[in-house]
């Protein structure tokens, strides 16, 4: 579905302010998106719920990074192809190279334009799955 009214993201964003920020950005352009605050709260969803249409993930996180996160969420069953977004202050190219390595799709790094960000969250919903 091109439908961006129905598509849902899960957004893994631990700072209050930039998950305001984006939840705006992307409710704006008609998204759905589900928030977890940390990676507790991310295995929860990535556990317990349908896979998203998109996953926006940040790298520090209190209990679980988003690192670990991206393999428990390549792990789980009807998650395999879901687009996983870094999003994320972490800029030294190891980190780079480790969130792509485990699965994740494209990286953003903090602080972000919205603009760019969301052009990105397009491409990868555009995706063949």
């Amino acid at each position: 579905m091109s439908d961006s009214t129905s598509q849902r993201i899960l957004m893994v964003e631990d700072e209050e302010d930039i998950a305001f920020l984006i939840r705006f950005m992307l409710e704006r352009h008609g998204f759905t998106v589900d928030h977890a605050a940390d990676g507790r709260q991310a295995i929860e969803k990535i556990t317990s719920s349908g896979p998203p249409d998109l996953t926006l993930m940040d790298i520090m996180l209190p209990y679980h990074d988003g690192l670990e996160l991206i393999e428990r969420l390549r792990a789980q069953p009807g998650w395999e192809s879901v687009p996983v977004l870094m999003l994320t202050a972490k800029a030294r190219e190891v980190d780079i190279v480790r969130a792509l390595e485990l699965g994740a799709d494209d990286y953003v790094t903090k602080p972000f334009q919205p603009e760019e960000l969301l052009a990105r969250i397009r491409r990868l919903l555009r995706r063949p799955r």
